[in-house]
């Protein structure tokens, strides 16, 4: 296991401007989940003055956190929002979640999922209905960060940072997991400048329903497997080599499937990728440039996120704390900068549209709140939502 790489995450996302890669001081200090919900003070966003949504109007939204450093939160954060205005008001806590730092729900949006991004890293399932912890099962790596259902309900994919370990493990009926049914080590190639080991970062299903997609930013590379959806065993088929010190952290495809863009964590920059549905096969493009201004200091790029009738894409920047706009041309295989808008808060971490696609949420992990912009369909433009929404060490915020 890889305590350097657990270390990373955290100190560049409690510092800015700190060389990235670097071996620092483990940060966490394992202290133990709450073991009862824990009600966060109540707040509100304020927002336009529009006539306020009824109870039943009001959609859910989940936060995550860090528990185990100062001013972390206690569980997975609860709290509704607004989905004409955009404001949100809460929350709640579901305890007895360790460090939540991803959140994804099942197909059927009856069961929340968790990573627990500790050094014995675990996935906990939640029973949204009652808010009942399912249960947790080890990953069988380190501090996993991300995760994600397989579209067949059947199936969870999880990433392990610290050990550079994709798992899957099964769903019961119930949506409780049961034990993994696979757990594959990127040992090539060799981790790229300043790594000391492989980084599994994202670990999702391409839009063919084929194949899973994984993405490793210690050894720059992503990785393209074949899921058994009966065994739940992962066979590789294709691996796409970035460049050398690019630090990849996360793939977001174009809802047409034959393109996907990935976010450069380490060099700054974005690329577009050209995907093959039939192979598997992932061919990573050129640099483009994040809108971050170099003389602000270092930015770290997080995520891109594409509306859903693939016009427009946004690109979350930690350090710049701004979104970059993006037109999306050529039935996705171009990506045109627009321009950046200031996030409102301090190191946007994550990055969600809402279902129906006209509000757009970021997490900002040192600011420890939530932002909401309104999204212009026909330009792409994004308006601030009132003010942001306090959420202690806000690094995931999964609308529904």
């Amino acid at each position: 296991m890889n305590r350097a790489g657990l270390s990373r995450r955290r100190f560049v996302g409690a510092f800015a401007g700190t060389a990235a890669g670097m071996s620092l001081p483990a940060c966490d200090d394992g202290s133990p989940p709450s073991d009862a919900p824990t009600p966060l003070a109540p707040a509100t966003m304020t927002g336009p003055d529009t006539p306020s949504a009824t109870p039943s109007d009001l959609r859910p939204l989940y936060l995550g956190t860090y528990t185990s450093v100062d001013g972390g939160g206690e569980g997975i954060g609860t709290a509704t929002y607004d989905p004409a205005t955009g404001r949100i008001s809460g929350g709640e806590v579901i305890g007895g979640v360790g460090d939540p730092s991803f959140l994804a729900v099942h197909p059927d949006g009856r069961t929340l999922y968790a990573v627990n991004e500790r050094e014995d890293g675990a996935v906990t399932a939640v029973r949204l209905s009652d808010r009942e912890v399912l249960g947790s099962s080890p990953t069988g790596g380190s501090s996993p960060c991300h995760l994600s259902v397989h579209p067949g309900g059947r199936f969870l994919l999880s990433a392990d940072y610290g050990s550079g370990t994709v798992a899957v493990h099964r769903i019961e009926a119930s949506g409780a997991l049961s034990d993994r049914t696979d757990l594959v080590t990127h040992s090539q190639p060799a981790p790229g400048p300043g790594q000391q080991g492989p980084h599994a970062h994202q670990f999702v299903t391409a839009p063919d329903g084929g194949h899973v997609l994984a993405v490793d930013l210690g050894t720059d590379t992503v990785y393209t497997y074949r899921l058994d959806e009966k065994a739940g065993t992962l066979t590789e088929v294709s691996r796409a080599t970035a460049r050398a010190g690019a630090g990849p952290r996360h793939l977001t495809f174009h809802p047409g499937g034959r393109y996907a863009y990935l976010a450069d964590e380490l060099d700054d920059t974005v690329t577009v990728c050209a995907y093959d549905p039939v192979s598997g096969r992932l061919t990573i493009g050129d640099p483009q440039p994040t809108g971050s201004a170099p003389e602000a200091g270092t930015n770290y790029p997080a995520q891109l996120v594409v509306t859903g009738d693939g016009r427009h894409a946004y690109l979350a920047n930690r350090g710049h704390n701004s979104l970059a706009r993006y037109a999306v041309e050529e039935d996705g295989a171009r990506l045109r900068l627009l321009g950046t808008v200031p996030v409102g808060g301090d190191f946007p971490r994550h990055l969600a549209l809402s279902p129906d696609g006209r509000l757009l949420f970021t997490a900002n992990q040192r600011s420890g709140d939530v932002s909401v912009f309104q999204v212009d369909a026909a330009s792409g433009g994004l308006s601030p939502v009132g003010e942001p929404f306090a959420s202690p060490v806000a690094v995931c915020a999964l609308p529904l």
